[in-house]
């Protein structure tokens, strides 16, 4: 397979932003049903929320249909950046590793290092849109919107607390980014080649889907940790219960089982499986569209 002809970054950027804000719009109420059950500690008979139809139904009825899209506003904010980010990131790195190791085509194995590589940069990015969001979908949340809560936790725990969670986000996002770009690559060398847009269009939801359901897979244990350590206000003299990530997996498993770890898994494989294809797939399209003008 050769490499589609190279872009200037600006390009890359906005291909990542177009396909980030399209993918959001349309599956942001499984993000917050996916936080919702993350949250929430007791499992079986003792939990508010049994699952994902149950979850939407308690908070349409009880909260109001706006609520499934409570705290959009910094995703929205955020996804222009992090998946310009994670597209472009990709991209750089991939040239990057290219030339360091002086091959002129991508390799499954580079494709796994330049997805982890543009995960931890994306990481970056993310984390105070991600704190931000968090708080907001919070059922207790009393936050009055996005500004309230950047206000709240300069004022209470400091500026640097918006940065509360990095080291989960960037486990989070490394595993995720690796699994999704090599999959990817493996899955499209294993299609038959395309002959027509509609094709190529079916080979980028297909492979972005199965992308997005390893990365997934692979992710959800940091995904869970990293929303309970950025739900926990910090308070001067009090070390938190969730603080860092290999201690609050340890302490998740021992308290609620190692399935707890893979709480909200189903929301958000249905998000991010079909989501990693409308990234792909949008993403592509712009970057196709772009081309064009060159």
């Amino acid at each position: 397979m050769s490499d589609p002809k190279p872009l200037p970054f600006v390009y890359q950027f906005l291909s990542g932003a177009i396909a980030g804000v399209s993918e959001i719009l349309v599956m942001y109420p499984l993000d917050v049903v996916k936080t919702r059950i993350q949250l929430q500690v007791g499992s079986g008979a003792n939990a508010e929320y049994t699952g994902i139809v149950d979850c939407v139904t308690k908070i349409v009825k009880n909260e109001g249909f706006s609520r499934l899209y409570r705290g959009i506003s910094a995703p929205i904010l955020m996804e222009a950046p992090k998946r310009a980010t994670k597209f472009a990131a990709n991209d750089e790195w991939g040239k990057f590793y290219r030339n360091a190791f002086g091959v002129q085509s991508m390799t499954q194995s580079l494709a796994v290092l330049t997805g982890a590589t543009a995960g931890a940069t994306e990481s970056f990015v993310v984390v105070p849109f991600e704190l931000v969001k968090i708080r907001l979908q919070d059922k207790s949340s009393k936050y009055s919107g996005m500004g309230d809560v950047v206000k709240q936790i300069v004022k209470k725990e400091g500026v640097l607390s918006l940065y509360n969670g990095l080291e989960a986000t960037l486990w989070r996002h490394i595993w995720w980014n690796a699994g999704y770009f090599g999959v990817i690559f493996q899955v499209r060398s294993l299609l038959p080649k395309t002959e027509s847009s509609t094709q190529k269009t079916a080979n980028d939801l297909l492979s972005g889907a199965i992308g997005g359901t390893v990365g997934t897979i692979l992710n959800t244990p940091f995904d869970v940790v990293k929303s309970r350590i950025q739900n926990t206000v910090k308070v001067p003299g009090v070390v938190p219960k969730y603080n860092w990530t290999l201690p609050s997996l340890l302490l998740v498993t021992k308290e609620e089982g190692f399935s707890a770890l893979y709480k909200g898994f189903l929301p958000k494989v249905l998000r991010l499986g079909p989501g990693g294809g409308i990234l792909l797939v949008v993403f592509t399209t712009c970057m196709d569209f772009f081309r064009t003008l060159q």
